[in-house]
């Protein structure tokens, strides 16, 4: 995932520079309120993808003694504060200057430049969300889009994704706005069309402030993974009770899974006879043998389920934070 991510981000990143220079030059010619909003949507979107870029490198760093579990988490951090930054610099400077517009409105000149520079920037980001959802699917693997997209999916590819559909929409209510405004002579509706792609970009954050929290608190893996481990721990003959199973995602690619488990003492003697037969030939000819080893296994089992206990309540009284321990028979 990290790789398409990668490209995908890198792709938008040029795609936004490129029309956030061409919306500016507009702006400047036309003094579209609209057109202002776009330049911001297109600033705010290079500098959100910068810091996704900044969230890709990080997260690839090697696990070390400091984070044994990885640095995987540090795509969501930065995709979180892309997301805050598209709701104040994006939602916030744009929705302002709308209703600034609003108030002191003025005549909009250069149509023609401000609908050129308005398409050629549809296409672009049309192109760079083609490419971002097709990174997505790709990573799916037949699972339902929008599910996948939701809980799964790698947070950078996701942001991609919802900015550049809130950009392609953006481009359609500008024009729409612009030409409003030039059919009626009323430049409100091109205020009221910057302020329109504001709440859009404000509706686009909070989604993804929502996503990327929630990954950061650290939710369960996919029911059908989670569902998936019962199975192969229940499928196990030797498992005779399941007692616990928790469950996290540290991020998109990487799941935490921690049982509890009760083992059958009675199937365990059944494997360990066959040992015993081959390394003391003898000791199968003895009448006590089968009730000797079957009570011997299950001493094994609650003897090594009792020294885990110890082990976990021993480290649980020196570190009172560490809640999830991870000691398992092997």
């Amino acid at each position: 995932m990290a790789h398409g991510s990668h490209r995908a981000v890198a792709a938008a990143i040029i795609g936004n520079f490129f029309v956030m220079v061409a919306k500016t030059g507009v702006f400047f010619i036309t003094g579209s309120a609209a057109m202002l909003s776009e330049a911001m949507h297109s600033l705010a979107d290079t500098l959100n993808q910068v810091l996704l870029m900044v969230g890709i490198r990080r997260s690839s760093r090697v696990a070390d003694p400091r984070f044994p579990f990885g640095y995987g988490g540090e795509r969501a951090v930065w995709a979180l504060m892309s997301a805050v930054g598209i709701f104040f610099l994006g939602c916030g400077v744009t929705v302002y200057h709308g209703i600034l517009s609003l108030l002191n409105p003025h005549e909009l000149e250069g149509l023609g430049w401000a609908v050129g520079v308005l398409i050629v920037s549809f296409v672009v980001e049309f192109a760079v969300l083609v490419l971002a959802v097709r990174t997505v699917h790709k990573e799916a693997r037949g699972k339902p889009f929008m599910a996948y997209l939701r809980f799964e999916a790698d947070p950078t590819a996701v942001a991609v994704v919802m900015e550049d559909s809130a950009a392609c929409l953006g481009v359609v209510i500008a024009l729409g706005g612009i030409f409003a405004a030039h059919w009626t002579g009323n430049s409100a509706w091109d205020a009221v069309a910057s302020i329109l792609i504001g709440l859009l970009l404000g509706a686009i954050a909070i989604w993804l402030v929502a996503r990327t929290s929630h990954l950061l608190v650290g939710p369960s893996i996919p029911p059908d993974a989670r569902q998936r481990v019962r199975e192969i721990l229940s499928g196990n003959p030797v498992v005779e009770k399941i007692v616990a199973l928790r469950t996290r995602m540290l991020d998109s690619e990487t799941y935490r899974v921690s049982a509890e488990i009760e083992f059958s003492g009675e199937i365990l003697a059944a494997k360990v006879e066959k040992r015993f037969k081959g390394r003391f030939p003898d000791i199968a000819a003895h009448p006590d043998y089968p009730e000797f080893s079957a009570k011997f296994a299950d001493c094994v089992v609650e003897e090594l389920g009792d020294q885990i206990d110890l082990i976990e309540d021993a480290i649980q009284r020196a570190i009172p934070k560490a809640h999830y321990l991870d000691i398992e028979a092997d």
